[in-house]
């Protein structure tokens, strides 16, 4: 029992110890430029850890350049110092922050994280390694303290994201946070001109006795040990002018005869000048001046510090005593009066299309489809985009202003892919046969009609008139008339334009022909087989819908006409011939079909009754063996036989 009593006993002693250490919060605090860091060892999550620093009226600290980088070092190096010593990988929350359903983004510095407090991005980034890409979970950045690297303070503290943590849970290896405080200005530390302690109590409570600077509205406190040890004077960080900051005191603090300018220098900034009763006082070196405080010196020249920032320069007053900053051209003086910021020239349209700002500067652009114009043409001109060589059409290109547009010549059509190209139009598809009478041929860019054997293409080139083997020659074409001696005599039906003294009007004259066929009232429209409709093997004759035969004005084209006629008979006979022959082939085809048809019947049904007979039972009868007559038997039976016993 006694053993078991001094177990709870040392458990609970170490679950208080836990929990005080916990609630302790060890803080150290860096002040530099116009704002202070302070890293605390307290076990928080991160929502917890901003809401520790909101209260104080900062939030967790950014990491915005590496300057601030090695400030926010300074602290942790400081809070190792106090408490117990932490764990060797530790970490502190810092204000990185990611939403959830926001996603990572690798090509970006800060990896699609933000800034608390401002939101805005920067370009400085220390990560450990790649983080996590998910966008279903918040998610926070911390430092990561190494302490089995030796030299800590000479190394920058990597980033690593992970999970925000929980009131129970503040996340893994976390020990702490680092705050961050902005102030419109810094108080120089105080120093003594004799045995004291200065202490700093900042507007974020902290309290420090080591600022290398001290924010605006700190209070200090100064207790000189000169044997009244009561004594205390307290100081207040104050604005003295615009951008100005120093203490509501002047001349040395704990000042004492007994040391003079040996301690401290006298509490002076530069040169300590001792009097004969023991008394001292603070000069400063040529070329500055004692300030108010009787202790600090000051250039001369008030732009020897370089109080203007970024592109602005520094100019002194007459009086030696102030200074004005001023901005190079494109840029102008932000709110402090002591930095320049760029001026968007692009809000007053300078441009004649597009306009880019730049630092400093600007530059004008042209939109797309035009070009910068040369001296007398204006700022942008439009872009031929159908100039020769650089047409970017497969066929007709026309310009327009800023842009172009493609056109087909008839018989195509643009393509849906880019509209540059044509594809030709299948005008027999697209018509579905309301073009030609009987057949018709798509062409590039075109179509043809054509006839099918032993018809005639009309010089309309869309009707089909029949042959003159069958029915005679069509309306138009050279006729030929049998002159009963083998020989045929060749007449047009084409009209003739009259150029004699007997026509003076130019007037056309039509020769009639001596047959003429009629259309039959149905023509074939079937496509017959494509060897048929080669215009080498076929009598049909196709043409362009647009070309008709030219009518015969001389003795020269009637002789032309004459030649092509006979050409027509010749093919319609042939023509004949071969449909003959591809009609008898085809029966013939279908006769040999149907006597191999006839013959597979023929030996299925054979095969059929052989398999009946060998289904069917076997008769009594079919078990026995008939045996043979013997001879002597048979040789009485037969009378006519010379020797008994034998048949012959």
């Amino acid at each position: 029992m006694a053993s078991s009593a001094g177990l709870l006993l040392l458990l609970l002693l170490l679950s208080i110890q836990s929990r005080a250490e916990n609630t302790t919060d060890w803080e150290a605090v860096v002040c530099a430029g116009s704002a202070c860091y302070t890293a605390h060892r307290h076990k928080l999550s991160a929502e917890d850890a901003q809401l520790h620093c909101s209260k104080k009226g900062g939030n967790l600290a950014t990491v915005k350049s590496e300057e601030e980088a090695w400030h926010i070092q300074g602290a942790l190096t400081q809070l190792l110092l106090l408490g117990p010593p932490l764990q060797e990988r530790s970490k502190f929350w810092i204000g990185l922050q990611r939403e959830k359903g926001t996603c990572s983004d690798s090509s970006l510095p800060l990896k699609g994280f933000s800034w608390l407090g401002d939101g805005e991005d920067s370009q400085y980034n220390n990560w450990y390694k790649e983080v996590r890409s998910t966008c279903t979970h918040r998610r926070c950045v911390s430092l990561i303290l190494d302490l089995s690297v030796p030299g800590l303070a000479s190394g920058l503290s990597k980033w690593v994201d992970g999970p925000c943590g929980h009131s129970g849970f503040p996340g893994m290896n976390i020990e702490g946070f680092v705050c961050k405080f902005s102030f419109k200005g810094m108080c120089r530390p105080l120093t003594l001109g004799g045995p004291g302690q200065v202490n700093y109590t900042t507007p974020f409570q902290a309290t420090s006795s080591s600022l290398q600077a001290v924010p605006f509205a700190s209070m200090a406190t100064v207790a000189c040990e000169d044997g009244n040890e009561g004594r205390q004077h307290y100081f207040l960080c104050k604005e003295k002018a615009p951008s100005e900051f120093d203490w509501d005191s002047s001349g040395p603090l704990c000042v004492s005869p007994k040391f003079g300018c040996d301690f401290n220098n006298g509490g002076c900034q530069q040169d300590c000048f001792e009097g004969g009763d023991g008394s001292f006082r603070c000069g400063c070196r040529p070329g500055f001046r004692l300030l108010d405080d009787l202790v600090s010196c000051a250039s001369r020249n008030p732009c020897s510090s370089n109080p203007c920032g970024g592109e602005a320069t520094c100019f002194p007053g007459s009086l030696g005593t102030d200074f004005t900053c001023h901005c190079p051209p494109g840029y102008q003086l932000d709110s402090t009066q002591r930095d320049c910021v760029d001026v968007d020239e692009c809000r007053d349209n300078p441009c004649a299309q597009d306009c880019v700002n730049t630092p400093g500067s600007f530059r004008c652009e042209c939109w797309v489809g035009f070009e910068p114009g040369g001296p007398e043409e204006g700022a942008c001109v439009d872009v031929d985009e159908c100039a020769p060589g650089h047409s970017p059409c497969a066929q007709s290109c026309t310009n327009t202003e800023g842009s172009f547009y493609c056109s087909c010549e008839e018989g195509y059509e643009l393509a849906e892919e880019d509209g540059t190209q044509c594809l030709d139009v299948d005008e027999c598809e697209v018509q579905q046969g309301g073009l030609c009478d009987s057949l018709c041929f798509n062409t590039e860019g075109s179509f043809r009609c054509g006839c099918l054997p032993g018809w005639e293409l009309d010089p309309n080139g869309v009707s089909c008139t029949g042959g003159h083997t069958s029915l005679g020659p069509p309306t138009g074409f050279p006729l030929r008339e049998d002159t009963g001696n083998g020989e045929g005599k060749l007449q047009s039906s084409a009209t003739v334009s009259s150029r004699s003294g007997d026509n003076p009007e130019g007037t056309s004259t039509v020769v009639p022909s001596n047959r003429r066929l009629s259309l039959p009232a149905r023509v074939p429209t079937s496509l017959p087989p494509s060897e048929m409709l080669a215009p080498s093997a076929t009598p049909g004759v196709w043409m362009e819908p647009s070309t008709h035969y030219p009518t015969a004005t001389t003795g020269h084209r009637e002789s032309a006409g004459e030649d092509f006629t006979a050409k027509q008979s010749e093919q319609g006979t042939d023509g004949q011939q071969l449909l003959l022959f591809y009609i008898l082939g085809t029966v013939v085809a279908i006769l040999l079909l149907l006597a191999l048809a006839l013959g597979l019947l023929v030996c299925r049904k054979r095969r059929a009754k052989k398999e009946e007979k060998k289904q069917q039972p076997q008769s009594a009868a079919d078990s026995y063996a008939w045996v043979p007559e013997r001879a002597e038997s048979r040789a009485m039976e037969n009378p006519y036989s010379p020797t008994p016993g034998t048949d012959c």
